[in-house]
């Protein structure tokens, strides 16, 4: 089955066509392409600007134009991440997304679906091209960048968000939960530069990677407690120090919003130890196994040996790197104490990468708090880590926090509306994700925000899935909320 098999609600017919469309972050010239032509097709007026953000304005159906505007919002770009089978025979840039349905679900075939944040992009097209949908004036913002670090919101011009004070976000990922808050995010970058040096002859090289894990959203799936790849790498290289282990290359993990899933290292150790190298492998591989058989029951070691490399890491650049990713912190850092399980602050290790051409290693780590004292101070604290491991540090200016109303009028509307559709309470929270709501009130203090959208699995991995049931609800109540928007 096929999600163009699904035809009882017109948001599945978009949600198929836009993942014909490449979307990779800060690469959406392709969907902003897209989204335009679709306006003009459907006569509608929209503006774009130079990060490619798409405003299209739709005015109210008969009867309705009372009704007090309302924007709806989604991000264009999806993470990109394919299973390891694939690296190399897919291209982003070019290839559509391969969908199929499965058990209620839409998944995508080896790599990450896009149903993060396409199907809110999905559900405004389907809006925007309806002529049966009861609404007042509506505006829809598409945005770029979003997952590489808000980038289209923060370049956006505040008269995009001027014609209404109330903005559904749709890039929520529980059905039957409402956002009214989410963290602040910032990244810190350290580099070492390293000496090139002449590989020895009499070393054992060999080639270590660590696979299987699930990785995940490091803002949503931080305190699940799954595996860190660069992290395992580490604590299966670093005993070796001592014995002159050397570097030749690591890499690991992919984006900065995405724990990492996988990596590998080109090593090398005095043959004598060859042994103790395969030994210390089943011994870790155990470990991890057990630590792990909750969350990441398919974490997997593997070794092979290789021909020793022309040229390798100076070891003590290697010796304080792998100390370094020893002690970076990797986690949550804190929890909320106002609101039940929600993560305040956290710090995800999430890149590791050598340019052999720059004779460098980068380390990218990002870091998450609804407390922007605390969001500082656990920058600080990686930071120092990596300063002191002799790295060069860097920091991004990052994206502000949107601090939870429970009073707000459009949750109140939104609780009512999904009680009386469904029955039962809506959970009302707030996310240790980001989201681009707190930019906006930067732009528009008096909007008033609420986040929802349908239940979606392991988003920013190739595990990603939309469960279908949602969607449909989802769908229906969007419809239903249009529709009973009070009078300005």
């Amino acid at each position: 089955m096929e999600i163009k098999d699904l035809t009882h609600i017109p948001l599945w017919y978009f949600f198929d066509k836009i993942n014909k469309v490449p979307r990779p972050s800060e690469k959406e010239s392709k969907i902003t392409e897209f989204i335009v032509k679709f306006a003009k097709k459907c006569d509608l007026q929209y503006k774009t600007d130079n990060a490619g953000n798409v405003l299209i304005k739709k005015t109210a159906t008969r009867g309705m134009e009372n009704r007090k505007p309302v924007i709806l919002q989604s991000h264009l770009d999806m993470v990109c991440i394919e299973v390891a089978e694939l690296k190399g025979k897919i291209d982003f840039d070019k290839d559509a997304i391969n969908t199929y349905v499965e058990n209620g679900y839409v998944k995508a075939k080896g790599t990450t679906l896009g149903a993060d944040n396409g199907i809110g992009v999905a559900a405004q097209l389907a809006l925007l091209a309806s002529d049966d949908i009861a609404h007042g004036p509506v505006e829809c913002l598409f945005t770029t960048a979003e997952e590489t670090g808000l980038y289209g919101a923060k370049a956006l011009d505040k008269s995009y968000l001027s014609g209404a004070n109330i903005l559904l976000n749709l890039d929520s990922e529980d059905f039957g939960e409402f956002c009214i808050g989410c963290a602040g995010g910032r990244n810190t970058q350290g580099v070492f530069k390293y000496k090139k040096t002449v590989a020895p002859e009499d070393y054992y090289w060999f080639k270590v990677k660590v696979s299987g894990l699930l990785g995940g959203h490091s803002g949503c799936q931080i305190d699940l407690g799954r595996g860190n790849s660069i992290k395992i790498i580490t604590r299966y290289l670093y005993p070796f120090l001592s014995q002159k282990l050397l570097l030749a290359n690591i890499e690991g993990g992919e984006k900065h919003n995405a724990i990492p899933n996988s990596a590998s290292a080109v090593a090398g150790i005095p043959k004598s130890y060859k042994e103790k190298a395969v030994e210390w492998l089943n011994i870790l591989q155990a470990a991890v196994s057990t630590e792990l058989k909750k969350v990441d029951k398919d974490v997997k070691l593997t070794m092979e040996t290789i021909d020793e490399p022309k040229f390798c890491i100076d070891y003590e650049t290697g010796n304080k790197l792998l100390t370094t990713l020893c002690a970076i912190p990797h986690g949550v850092i804190g929890m909320n104490h106002d609101m039940k399980n929600l993560v305040e602050t956290s710090t995800n290790l999430a890149i590791i990468k050598t340019d052999t051409t720059k004779n460098t290693v980068e380390v990218l780590t990002s870091q998450r708090s609804s407390s922007e004292t605390m969001n500082v101070e656990v920058c600080n604290q990686v930071y120092s880590v990596l300063s002191l491991g002799g790295a060069k540090v860097t920091g991004s200016d990052g994206y502000s926090s949107w601090k939870p109303n429970k009073k707000s009028n459009i949750l109140k509307l939104s609780t009512s509306t999904y009680k009386n559709l469904f029955g039962k309470r809506a959970a009302v929270r707030a996310t240790h994700g980001g989201l681009e709501c707190g930019l906006f009130l930067g732009l528009n203090p008096k909007l008033d925000q609420v986040s929802f959208g349908p239940t979606i699995h392991n988003a920013h991995t190739p595990k990603e899935e939309v469960e279908i049931e949602s969607v449909e609800k989802f769908w229906r109540f969007l419809v239903e909320l249009l529709k009973l928007i009070p009078a300005a």
